[in-house]
């Protein structure tokens, strides 16, 4: 699909695109050289009073093709509108041009002060529409795009001209992100995943560093190894950590270490997700898939200033003879004696001694920030709802008020996040039971049964990756934030939305650039 930029002074009933849609707020917002939309809108409004409340589609010989779509944002004015109006009225109405056919929609979308990123969120919406699933590109390239071409028209050149090539760039990311997520189990096991990574960032200045030796594993990833062991008695299945790095031109004022959940499928171990609930597990992969997603906006965008390392932590959760078990007691790189008690707590194995490699690296560092990202828990989705990250952050981080940050850079940009807090009743969750172990992994409840069911995880990570030594009473203090993307990775069934990218990108990138 090609991407045409179309500025102010455009003749819509002379343009080549063969459908119009319009996301605004209100029809009088269509002046200038939108005047001709106006009155066929007009004249719909006069018998249907809903006409900005919702999609409407007219067949008028104003816009190329008959096909014009008004797709209305509703208010923006209220206390709870925020600029994702934008994004869901691009996204529908794109949707309904499609339906009709259309192979060369053009987006218009006057300027609106409200908000002031809704054009790039409302081009983000469109092209979240028109992404086809990898799986459906490779079996039927007939079938690969939705779309030849997308026009997108502004009344301001400068925007547009910026909005359209970040916009572009940052959907090259999330469609990597959807990509690794979405596909199934097999497409995307653990090596598939290796593969694919080194296609795409091929010619980029990401370098991959890939770890596969069970020896090497069951070394430095005690915890993980114990989850891969029963996956890697089938070689197609075996589990790796991928390591991504960027390096930026110039000196390093920045260094930010990614570790993400790779679950390539998950069936929860010996404790086995019964009655039906492991259907959609192939989507615990997405918070290592949004890892690979923001390299490849790096090695796209080349910030300066910034280094930055990524931790893909590639592992299928199977059960069978060679499954670990509750009860189990396991000693972590950091040397901390964990005892499990529930296999189905596996995100939190597999990224804990992968964050204490980066906690090691981040010593070293300068300017250090480090992040985990997962689709950890069902009690995110629980306390939050769908369609929001969670981000928390240790001593250190909430110093540096990275969550706050990442939360209004979200907010901005229509990739929202709320903010929770990591306490003391967390890390008194994880304190061993009995003196045969340090720490706990997991209660036997789900954890959205569980009180504070997203929280503790984040401080068993913590703990089990020795970063308890690194908090704000600590000589040498580490900021460390824990992202759950459990609710905002995406509907099952449906496509992956690609989340934190944007966010992440807003607050650490596209002020560099």
């Amino acid at each position: 699909m090609s991407l045409s930029k179309i500025i102010g002074s455009l003749d819509v009933k002379e343009s080549k695109y063969d459908s119009v849609v319009v996301v605004t707020d209100a029809i009088e917002k269509l002046t200038g050289n939108l005047e001709c939309l106006q009155a066929p809108l007009r004249k719909y409004s006069e018998i249907d009073q809903s006409c900005c409340k919702k999609l409407v589609f007219l067949d008028t010989d104003v816009v190329p093709g008959r096909r014009l779509i008004f797709s209305p944002t509703g208010l923006l004015n209220r206390d709870y509108d925020d600029v994702r109006r934008f994004a869901d009225a691009a996204i529908a109405g794109i949707k309904r041009a499609v339906q009709a056919g259309s192979k060369a929609p053009l987006l218009v979308r006057p300027v609106d002060d409200s908000f002031p990123k809704a054009g790039l969120v409302s081009l983000l919406g469109a092209l979240h529409a028109l992404y086809v699933p990898l799986e459906v590109r490779e079996a039927n390239p007939a079938k690969s795009k939705k779309v030849d071409t997308l026009g997108v028209w502004c009344d301001d050149q400068t925007r547009l001209e910026k909005g359209i090539a970040i916009g572009s760039t940052l959907e090259l990311a999330r469609s990597v992100c959807r990509d690794i997520g979405g596909s199934d189990p097999e497409r995307m096991a653990a090596i598939r995943v290796e593969e694919y990574l080194g296609q795409q960032l091929n010619g980029t200045n990401i370098t991959i560093d890939v770890i596969s030796d069970v020896n090497i594993l069951e070394k430095e990833y005690p915890l993980l190894a114990a989850v891969n062991r029963a996956a890697n008695t089938v070689e197609r299945h075996r589990g790796r950590v991928i390591f991504l790095e960027y390096n930026g031109e110039g000196p390093i004022e920045k260094t930010l270490f990614f570790v993400g959940k790779g679950i390539t499928y998950d069936t929860g171990g010996a404790d086995i997700k019964a009655g039906g609930i492991m259907a959609g597990m192939h989507r615990d992969k997405c918070g290592a898939a949004a890892v690979a997603g923001f390299f490849m906006l790096l090695g796209q965008l080349k910030p300066k200033g910034i280094r930055a390392v990524g931790a893909m932590a590639m592992v299928r959760n199977s059960v069978g003879e060679e499954s670990y078990v509750a009860d189990e007691i396991i000693t972590s790189r950091a040397g901390v004696r964990v005892r499990v008690g529930n296999t189905d707590a596996e995100g939190r194995m597999v990224m804990a001694d992968v964050l204490c490699r980066c906690k090691e690296l981040a010593l070293q560092a300068v300017n250090p920030e480090i992040f985990t990202i997962a689709t950890l828990t069902g009690h995110a989705i629980r306390a939050m709802g769908f369609n929001y990250s969670i981000i928390m952050d240790n001593g250190p981080a909430r110093k540096l008020q990275t969550a706050q940050k990442v939360q209004s850079a979200g907010e901005e940009y229509g990739d929202p996040f709320e903010v929770s807090t990591v306490r003391r009743e967390d890390y008194d969750f994880v304190v061993g039971p009995s003196e045969y172990e340090d720490i706990l992994q997991c209660n036997n409840a789900p954890s959205s049964a569980t009180p504070r069911g997203h929280q503790f995880p984040a401080a068993f990570m913590i703990r089990a990756a020795g970063l308890d030594k690194h908090g704000i009473d600590s000589e040498k203090p580490l900021p460390y934030s824990h992202m759950d993307i459990a609710g905002s990775s995406g509907p099952f069934p449906g496509v992956p939305t690609g989340a934190p990218i944007v966010a992440l990108a807003a607050n650490y990138i596209l002020p560099r650039i």
